[in-house]
Protein backbone atom coordinates (compact mmCIF):
# COMPACT_ATOMS: atom_id res chain seq x y z
CA UNK A 1 0.00 0.00 0.00
CA UNK A 2 3.10 2.47 0.70
CA UNK A 3 3.69 2.34 -2.83
CA UNK A 4 5.26 3.81 -5.76
CA UNK A 5 8.71 3.14 -4.77
CA UNK A 6 10.31 6.15 -4.52
CA UNK A 7 7.49 8.37 -4.62
CA UNK A 8 7.28 10.54 -1.23
CA UNK A 9 4.49 10.46 0.89
CA UNK A 10 2.31 12.55 -0.90
CA UNK A 11 1.89 9.45 -3.50
CA UNK A 12 1.27 6.59 -1.01
CA UNK A 13 -1.22 4.12 -2.19
CA UNK A 14 -1.11 5.29 -5.97
CA UNK A 15 -0.24 2.08 -7.02
CA UNK A 16 -2.70 0.40 -5.29
CA UNK A 17 -5.17 2.97 -6.87
CA UNK A 18 -3.93 2.46 -10.61
CA UNK A 19 -3.86 -1.65 -10.41
CA UNK A 20 -7.43 -1.01 -9.09
CA UNK A 21 -8.45 0.61 -12.21
CA UNK A 22 -6.83 -1.56 -14.68
CA UNK A 23 -8.72 -4.36 -12.85
CA UNK A 24 -11.97 -2.98 -12.89
CA UNK A 25 -11.67 -1.67 -16.63
CA UNK A 26 -11.14 -5.16 -17.67
CA UNK A 27 -13.74 -6.97 -15.33
CA UNK A 28 -10.83 -9.08 -14.35
CA UNK A 29 -11.08 -9.76 -10.84
CA UNK A 30 -11.67 -13.66 -10.70
CA UNK A 31 -9.39 -13.95 -13.45
CA UNK A 32 -6.42 -12.78 -10.76
CA UNK A 33 -4.68 -13.67 -7.54
CA UNK A 34 -4.61 -10.22 -6.04
CA UNK A 35 -1.68 -9.53 -3.66
CA UNK A 36 -1.01 -6.52 -1.51
CA UNK A 37 1.24 -5.76 1.82
CA UNK A 38 0.71 -3.33 4.72
CA UNK A 39 3.23 -2.31 7.14
CA UNK A 40 4.66 1.38 5.65
CA UNK A 41 3.75 4.98 7.18
CA UNK A 42 0.63 5.62 5.19
CA UNK A 43 0.95 9.49 6.46
CA UNK A 44 2.58 11.52 9.91
CA UNK A 45 0.13 10.14 12.24
CA UNK A 46 1.77 7.69 15.05
CA UNK A 47 -0.73 4.61 14.83
CA UNK A 48 -0.78 4.69 10.61
CA UNK A 49 2.11 2.52 10.18
CA UNK A 50 2.86 -0.80 11.93
CA UNK A 51 1.61 -4.03 12.38
CA UNK A 52 -0.90 -3.27 15.03
CA UNK A 53 -4.47 -4.46 14.81
CA UNK A 54 -5.74 -0.73 14.28
CA UNK A 55 -3.02 -0.15 11.80
CA UNK A 56 -3.41 -3.75 9.65
CA UNK A 57 -7.59 -3.64 9.61
CA UNK A 58 -7.56 0.18 8.81
CA UNK A 59 -4.67 -0.17 6.31
CA UNK A 60 -6.76 -3.13 4.37
CA UNK A 61 -9.93 -1.52 4.31
CA UNK A 62 -8.04 1.19 2.34
CA UNK A 63 -6.55 -0.90 -0.02
CA UNK A 64 -9.64 -2.67 -0.67
CA UNK A 65 -11.03 1.19 -1.54
CA UNK A 66 -8.50 1.74 -3.61
CA UNK A 67 -8.16 -1.76 -5.10
CA UNK A 68 -11.87 -1.18 -5.58
CA UNK A 69 -12.59 -5.02 -4.55
CA UNK A 70 -14.40 -7.01 -1.59
CA UNK A 71 -11.57 -8.62 -0.71
CA UNK A 72 -7.51 -9.62 -1.20
CA UNK A 73 -6.16 -12.86 -1.90
CA UNK A 74 -3.08 -12.64 -0.42
CA UNK A 75 -2.23 -9.70 2.30
CA UNK A 76 1.38 -9.67 3.62
CA UNK A 77 3.16 -7.90 6.20
CA UNK A 78 5.87 -5.69 4.58
CA UNK A 79 7.91 -6.36 7.21
CA UNK A 80 8.08 -7.49 10.96
CA UNK A 81 7.02 -5.15 13.50
CA UNK A 82 9.42 -5.03 16.61
CA UNK A 83 6.90 -2.66 18.48
CA UNK A 84 3.90 -4.72 18.32
CA UNK A 85 3.40 -8.19 20.10
CA UNK A 86 3.17 -11.05 17.08
CA UNK A 87 -0.09 -12.41 18.80
CA UNK A 88 -1.67 -9.28 18.50
CA UNK A 89 -0.63 -9.04 14.95
CA UNK A 90 -1.43 -12.46 13.85
CA UNK A 91 -4.78 -12.16 15.72
CA UNK A 92 -5.60 -8.70 13.12
CA UNK A 93 -5.20 -11.07 10.43
CA UNK A 94 -6.64 -13.74 11.62
CA UNK A 95 -9.91 -11.42 11.86
CA UNK A 96 -9.49 -10.45 8.65
CA UNK A 97 -9.50 -14.13 7.02
CA UNK A 98 -12.40 -14.45 9.50
CA UNK A 99 -14.34 -11.53 8.12
CA UNK A 100 -14.05 -12.63 4.33
CA UNK A 101 -11.72 -9.57 3.72
CA UNK A 102 -8.85 -11.38 3.07
CA UNK A 103 -8.24 -15.41 1.80
CA UNK A 104 -4.48 -15.92 2.80
CA UNK A 105 -1.48 -14.28 4.79
CA UNK A 106 1.94 -13.76 4.33
CA UNK A 107 4.82 -11.94 5.32
CA UNK A 108 7.52 -10.55 3.54
CA UNK A 109 11.65 -8.97 4.94
CA UNK A 110 11.44 -11.82 7.99
CA UNK A 111 14.13 -13.60 9.43
CA UNK A 112 13.40 -17.29 10.25
CA UNK A 113 13.21 -17.03 13.96
CA UNK A 114 10.41 -14.08 13.02
CA UNK A 115 8.87 -16.80 10.65
CA UNK A 116 9.17 -19.58 12.97
CA UNK A 117 7.11 -17.13 16.04
CA UNK A 118 4.57 -16.32 14.21
CA UNK A 119 3.81 -19.72 12.84
CA UNK A 120 4.11 -21.03 16.42
CA UNK A 121 2.15 -18.06 17.53
CA UNK A 122 -0.72 -19.48 15.27
CA UNK A 123 -0.81 -23.13 15.95
CA UNK A 124 -1.02 -22.15 19.76
CA UNK A 125 -3.81 -20.15 19.42
CA UNK A 126 -5.46 -21.28 16.57
CA UNK A 127 -5.50 -18.39 14.24
CA UNK A 128 -4.51 -18.07 10.60
CA UNK A 129 -0.71 -18.33 9.37
CA UNK A 130 1.30 -17.13 7.46
CA UNK A 131 0.80 -19.11 3.83
CA UNK A 132 3.77 -17.15 2.00
CA UNK A 133 7.07 -15.08 2.33
CA UNK A 134 8.32 -13.35 -0.01
CA UNK A 135 12.10 -12.47 0.55
CA UNK A 136 14.80 -10.70 -1.31
CA UNK A 137 16.70 -13.77 -3.12
CA UNK A 138 18.80 -13.75 -6.56
CA UNK A 139 21.84 -15.23 -7.51
CA UNK A 140 24.04 -12.76 -5.62
CA UNK A 141 21.80 -12.63 -2.27
CA UNK A 142 20.83 -16.20 -1.01
CA UNK A 143 21.40 -15.58 2.55
CA UNK A 144 18.09 -17.09 2.87
CA UNK A 145 18.92 -20.97 1.29
CA UNK A 146 20.82 -21.13 5.31
CA UNK A 147 17.65 -21.35 7.14
CA UNK A 148 14.68 -19.34 5.54
CA UNK A 149 13.90 -22.06 2.60
CA UNK A 150 14.35 -25.13 4.70
CA UNK A 151 11.81 -23.53 7.26
CA UNK A 152 9.11 -23.03 4.40
CA UNK A 153 9.67 -26.43 3.08
CA UNK A 154 9.22 -27.94 6.59
CA UNK A 155 6.25 -25.75 6.96
CA UNK A 156 4.88 -25.71 4.06
CA UNK A 157 5.09 -22.15 3.38
CA UNK A 158 5.27 -20.67 -0.18
CA UNK A 159 7.99 -18.52 -1.04
CA UNK A 160 8.09 -15.80 -4.08
CA UNK A 161 11.23 -14.06 -4.21
CA UNK A 162 11.41 -10.61 -5.02
CA UNK A 163 14.41 -8.95 -6.78
CA UNK A 164 15.11 -12.01 -8.79
CA UNK A 165 17.05 -9.78 -11.09
CA UNK A 166 19.08 -7.58 -8.38
CA UNK A 167 17.12 -4.28 -9.21
CA UNK A 168 18.18 -4.36 -12.96
CA UNK A 169 22.05 -5.22 -12.12
CA UNK A 170 21.72 -8.96 -13.60
CA UNK A 171 19.76 -7.68 -16.77
CA UNK A 172 23.36 -6.70 -17.72
CA UNK A 173 22.48 -3.47 -17.83
CA UNK A 174 25.25 -1.48 -15.47
CA UNK A 175 28.91 -2.32 -16.53
CA UNK A 176 30.68 -0.27 -13.63
CA UNK A 177 32.11 2.12 -16.41
CA UNK A 178 29.08 4.79 -15.85
CA UNK A 179 27.08 6.62 -13.14
CA UNK A 180 23.39 5.07 -11.98
CA UNK A 181 21.22 6.61 -14.25
CA UNK A 182 17.98 8.40 -13.68
CA UNK A 183 14.56 6.95 -13.50
CA UNK A 184 16.05 3.57 -12.37
CA UNK A 185 15.77 1.70 -8.92
CA UNK A 186 19.21 2.83 -8.27
CA UNK A 187 18.44 6.72 -7.93
CA UNK A 188 14.84 6.38 -6.61
CA UNK A 189 14.46 9.08 -4.19
CA UNK A 190 14.37 7.10 -0.76
CA UNK A 191 14.98 3.55 -2.23
CA UNK A 192 17.92 4.42 -4.25
CA UNK A 193 20.50 4.67 -1.75
CA UNK A 194 19.33 1.26 -0.63
CA UNK A 195 19.71 -0.27 -3.88
CA UNK A 196 23.38 1.21 -4.64
CA UNK A 197 24.00 -0.02 -0.95
CA UNK A 198 23.07 -3.53 -2.35
CA UNK A 199 24.31 -3.65 -5.72
CA UNK A 200 26.56 -1.03 -6.48
CA UNK A 201 29.64 -2.29 -5.75
CA UNK A 202 32.67 -3.11 -7.86
CA UNK A 203 33.10 -6.72 -6.78
CA UNK A 204 29.29 -6.95 -8.01
CA UNK A 205 30.06 -5.72 -11.29
CA UNK A 206 33.35 -8.20 -11.67
CA UNK A 207 31.25 -10.97 -11.03
CA UNK A 208 27.86 -9.38 -13.21
CA UNK A 209 30.33 -8.99 -15.93
CA UNK A 210 32.23 -12.40 -15.99
CA UNK A 211 28.63 -14.10 -15.56
CA UNK A 212 27.23 -11.61 -18.50
CA UNK A 213 30.43 -12.82 -20.86
CA UNK A 214 30.29 -16.56 -19.99
CA UNK A 215 26.77 -16.63 -21.28
CA UNK A 216 27.24 -14.52 -23.68
CA UNK A 217 29.34 -16.85 -25.39
CA UNK A 218 26.61 -19.57 -24.87
CA UNK A 219 23.84 -17.11 -26.88
CA UNK A 220 21.68 -16.70 -23.54
CA UNK A 221 20.83 -13.78 -22.19
CA UNK A 222 21.81 -13.09 -18.71
CA UNK A 223 18.68 -11.80 -17.38
CA UNK A 224 16.70 -15.31 -18.60
CA UNK A 225 19.71 -16.90 -16.97
CA UNK A 226 18.82 -15.22 -13.53
CA UNK A 227 15.56 -15.73 -13.66
CA UNK A 228 15.57 -19.39 -14.46
CA UNK A 229 18.07 -19.76 -12.15
CA UNK A 230 15.71 -18.41 -8.77
CA UNK A 231 12.37 -20.16 -10.31
CA UNK A 232 14.04 -23.45 -10.39
CA UNK A 233 15.94 -22.98 -6.66
CA UNK A 234 14.46 -25.51 -4.35
CA UNK A 235 11.42 -24.47 -2.26
CA UNK A 236 10.80 -21.22 -4.50
CA UNK A 237 7.06 -20.80 -5.37
CA UNK A 238 7.61 -17.47 -7.86
CA UNK A 239 9.30 -14.47 -8.32
CA UNK A 240 8.44 -10.68 -8.97
CA UNK A 241 9.61 -9.27 -11.87
CA UNK A 242 9.83 -5.38 -11.51
CA UNK A 243 9.10 -4.28 -15.52
CA UNK A 244 8.53 -0.91 -15.83
CA UNK A 245 7.64 -1.81 -19.48
CA UNK A 246 5.82 -3.95 -21.38
CA UNK A 247 8.55 -5.67 -23.68
CA UNK A 248 10.60 -5.78 -20.31
CA UNK A 249 7.66 -7.97 -19.35
CA UNK A 250 7.45 -9.95 -22.85
CA UNK A 251 11.66 -10.30 -22.17
CA UNK A 252 11.48 -11.31 -19.16
CA UNK A 253 9.02 -14.56 -19.61
CA UNK A 254 11.41 -16.19 -21.76
CA UNK A 255 13.12 -16.85 -18.45
CA UNK A 256 10.65 -19.33 -17.74
CA UNK A 257 11.51 -21.77 -20.53
CA UNK A 258 15.32 -21.55 -20.45
CA UNK A 259 17.28 -24.73 -18.81
CA UNK A 260 20.52 -24.73 -17.19
CA UNK A 261 22.83 -27.74 -17.11
CA UNK A 262 25.81 -28.54 -14.16
CA UNK A 263 28.33 -26.64 -15.83
CA UNK A 264 26.03 -23.60 -16.02
CA UNK A 265 24.79 -23.79 -12.21
CA UNK A 266 27.97 -24.32 -11.15
CA UNK A 267 29.21 -21.44 -12.63
CA UNK A 268 26.41 -19.51 -10.76
CA UNK A 269 27.39 -20.37 -7.68
CA UNK A 270 30.94 -19.53 -7.44
CA UNK A 271 29.69 -15.96 -7.78
CA UNK A 272 27.68 -16.40 -4.42
CA UNK A 273 31.38 -17.89 -3.05
CA UNK A 274 32.64 -15.26 -4.78
CA UNK A 275 30.92 -12.23 -3.07
CA UNK A 276 31.31 -11.26 0.85
CA UNK A 277 28.98 -11.96 3.05
CA UNK A 278 26.30 -9.49 4.23
CA UNK A 279 22.89 -9.63 6.45
CA UNK A 280 19.85 -7.95 4.70
CA UNK A 281 19.84 -4.42 5.55
CA UNK A 282 15.86 -4.41 6.15
CA UNK A 283 15.25 -7.01 7.90
CA UNK A 284 18.71 -6.17 10.12
CA UNK A 285 17.52 -2.50 10.54
CA UNK A 286 14.22 -3.55 11.99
Amino acid sequence: DVYPLGGGPERVGQTEVVVGNWIRERNARERIVLATKCFGAMSDRPNDKGLSRRHIIEACDASLRRLQTDYIDLYQAHFPDVNTPIDETMAAFDTLVKSGKVRYIGCSNYAAWQLAESLWTSDKLGMARYDCLQPRYNLLFRVLEEELVPLCQSQQVGIIAYNPLAGGMLTGRYDGSTEAQPSTRFTLNHAGELYRKRYWKDIVFEEVNNLKRYFTDKDKSLTHVSLSWVLTRPGITSAIIGASRPEQLKDSLRGVELALNEEELSVIDAVWYNLPREKDSQVARR
